[in-house]
């Protein structure tokens, strides 16, 4: 930016995808907040308010299925963890979830991964239609990154979302798109080499079949655990404070500079 750019943008506010006119209406990408869109479901209007478009019942029912099947309230998952030790140090419900929330955009798991997955789906339909095969775009995609995100699990050898996640697109019809049937092409070449489809890779081939870009799709994500950390949140709160995982000091494996005088 440059300082005519700062200049020009001093004392004022602008915004070109929403607005609060106070005492007479809110507006949303161009739609009224309360007349036009007041019916709709949180979730329908959080991904009109990413994408500006409106989905129909099917595919928002897969999304809330997505952000329901995703919300373990499990404190030994990293981000609940994060929550479960702001309950513990009595901290306030937001500086919790927002805590964890942030941890979740990490490189091995959570929203980075999410969104490199669908990154190559949609890089691999171009190469596709520029005449590659399907053998040559996921040995291309190793031989570079080393990794296809959306096939193997950390700590785990078989995703237990999967199957479940299958038989409830079958029912809503959301098998049968492109970016989806790649995901699964690639799963049978990469099973040759002990790799398993992740749910990470399915959610994301799925989305891209329904239009979002990957900036969006990061957007739609990045609450999805929330739900998950409530619950590891209010336990560590209910118990004694500091009782979360506690780790003695003789417990901990030290390499550094051994004990100074201040």
């Amino acid at each position: 930016m440059s300082i005519e750019d700062l200049l020009a943008a001093q004392n004022r506010l602008e915004g070109a995808l929403g607005k609060a006119f106070l005492s007479e209406r809110v507006v949303m990408r161009g739609k009224d907040l309360h007349h036009e869109l007041g019916k709709q479901g949180w979730l329908g209007l959080l991904v009109y308010a990413i994408t500006g478009r409106e989905f129909d019942e099917k595919q928002l029912r897969f999304m809330n299925f997505m952000w329901v099947a995703t919300s373990y309230p499990d404190a030994s998952i990293w981000p609940n963890q994060v929550a479960s030790l702001a309950g513990t140090a009595r901290t306030t419900p937001s500086l919790s979830l927002v805590a964890g929330l942030a941890v979740s955009e990490a490189r091995l798991y959570g929203r980075k991964p999410d969104r490199r997955s669908m990154d190559f789906f949609q890089r691999a339909a171009a190469k596709l239609d520029q005449g590659a095969t399907l053998e040559q775009v996921i040995d291309e995609e190793i031989a570079e990154r080393k990794v296809i995100f959306g096939y193997g699990r950390p700590l785990a050898r078989l995703d237990e979302r999967v199957a479940h996640t299958l038989q409830f697109m079958a029912e809503l019809g959301l098998d049968q798109g492109r970016h989806f049937n790649i995901a699964l092409d690639v799963h049978r070449y990469l099973k040759g080499r002990g790799l398993s489809i992740n749910i990470a890779a399915v959610y994301a081939s799925v989305m891209a079949d329904m239009g979002f870009t990957t900036e969006e799709y990061q957007l739609f994500l990045t609450l999805i655990f929330s739900a998950g950390m409530v619950p590891c949140y209010l336990d560590a709160k209910r118990r004694p404070e500091g009782g979360f995982f506690p780790v003695a000091c003789e417990n901990l494996v030290y390499s550094g500079v051994g004990a100074r005088s201040w």
